[in-house]
């Protein structure tokens, strides 16, 4: 199953708590209750975040951290390789891996679409796309009546 690490979902879970109030400055310790996580964990995500330079770090009394741009403008493509690095569904789906037979794979093409298209499906939805409520369920469709008839003898 292709899934993200449990850091990089706390990470974007952070990112929406900043997101949520982009332009004030939150502690670690706040954004770790705002989030329901705990605060080594938040300063764990805080740090690769900052070095991706999707937040900014602020020192001081009322130091903490904030966006360094606004939710709109920030990919979850850049959070998952803010986390993760590069992003690769196989070892060799983006450049030449470590595998023992990619010079006679004939899947790697495919591997490449693939990861292509997932890097895409990241790249269209931005931060403040995930604070969006979910849409509301569709209506269920009316129950219909089916009226059988059995042969009589």
């Amino acid at each position: 199953m292709l899934r993200v690490t449990r850091l990089t979902d706390y990470a974007t879970v952070v990112l929406t708590v900043l997101a949520s109030d982009a332009a004030r400055v939150m502690s670690a310790p706040e954004l770790a209750e705002r989030a329901g996580l705990e605060t080594p964990t938040v300063s764990k995500v805080l740090k690769p975040l900052a070095q991706a330079g999707l937040v900014e770090g602020f020192r001081g009394a009322n130091g903490g951290y904030r966006l360094t741009r606004s939710p709109g403008q920030i990919r979850l493509i850049e959070i998952v390789e803010a986390m993760e690095g590069p992003l690769a569904v196989t070892e060799c789906s983006t450049h030449g891996g470590n595998c023992g037979i990619q010079d006679q794979c004939d899947i790697r093409a495919g591997w490449h679409h693939i990861n292509e298209v997932v890097a895409d499906a990241l790249r269209s939805v931005t931060l403040a796309q995930m604070l969006a409520p979910p849409p509301p369920a569709p209506e269920p469709r009316p129950a219909r009546r089916i009226d059988l008839r059995l042969a009589g003898a």
